[in-house]
């Protein structure tokens, strides 16, 4: 059964150990030019505060420091940002949060369950039309895969054999047995094909029925579906699509470069799953 989430804060800040942790081993860290000014963690959590408050580059709170003056440029955080991205940074810290869940046993993968989001965009840029779908979570709302990106304006059901792939290989690289377990998904996904990718991986699909504007019954065996399952995505998958939007740059997406904006929204999944650790 679905346990209960309640006052689990979803982390916007880490402390200085809690950055040694999960974070450091995953950063690159540049061998050559001058060293800056200020520490990593400090560069991080100026990542944060902007995912969180949802403001400009140029409107991001920064410190003084002793004579007066802002501790450092945005330009610099940007550019830290940029950087981490360009060397896969967030995408590794995100499989290490999965990880460290496996470890410490907050990962209950007998059932997981997907659904797609949405998301506008207020500038333009590439990808346009494009939205970030199918993520998955566990029975205890935790983010196990991150997103594939599609046309908004297409049909979700074939999407599923893009984001299944996704599934495998972060469970293979944190060593996760998906054997026997349940997908849990809504009716739009109810095809042939989806059921079939979802059997290959060995694993149980658990989709009810889209009629799809029949009026009589499909022929053949039943497909199995439990309701009691199915109902549990009102307190999983739905749960962290609101936690997501505690994000608030991730409301609608500013960023002219998509990557950037998957980037960040790879990072609040981070975020949610380090909520077990580190409290807000």
């Amino acid at each position: 059964m679905v346990q209960s989430q309640s006052r689990q804060g979803i982390p916007t800040h880490l402390s200085l150990e809690q950055f040694d942790e999960f974070v450091l081993p995953h950063l690159h860290i540049g061998t050559r030019g001058p060293q800056p000014k200020l520490a990593l963690h400090v560069l991080f959590n100026y990542i944060l505060k902007l995912l969180y408050l949802g403001c400009q580059w140029k409107e991001l709170p920064i410190e003084n420091d002793k004579q007066g003056r802002p501790e450092i440029h945005y330009t610099k955080i940007y550019g830290a940002f940029r950087r981490y991205e360009d060397h896969g940074c967030f995408d590794a810290i995100f499989a290490g949060s999965v990880s460290i869940l496996s470890i410490k046993g907050q990962l209950d993968i007998s059932v997981i369950h997907g659904d797609g989001t949405t998301t506008v965009a207020k500038k333009g840029g590439d990808n346009l039309g494009f939205s970030g779908h199918k993520h998955f979570c566990d029975r205890n709302c935790n983010v196990i895969a991150p997103f594939v990106s599609a046309p908004g304006n297409r049909n979700e059901s074939p999407l599923l054999l893009k984001a299944l792939p996704q599934v495998t290989r972060i469970a293979k690289k944190v060593g996760l047995d998906l054997k026997k377990t349940i997908v849990s998904l809504d009716g739009v996904y109810d095809s042939r094909g989806n059921r079939k990718a979802i059997f290959n991986r060995s694993m149980v699909p658990n989709i009810p029925e889209n009629r799809r504007g029949r009026k009589t019954p499909k022929r053949g065996r039943k497909p199995m579906f439990d309701p009691a399952i199915f109902q549990e995505r009102f307190c999983t998958i739905e749960r962290v699509f609101a936690w997501e939007d505690k994000f608030r740059r991730l409301l609608i997406r500013f960023e002219r470069i998509s990557k950037l904006h998957y980037a960040l929204k790879t990072l609040a999944y981070t975020m949610i799953n380090l909520r077990h650790f580190c409290r807000d």
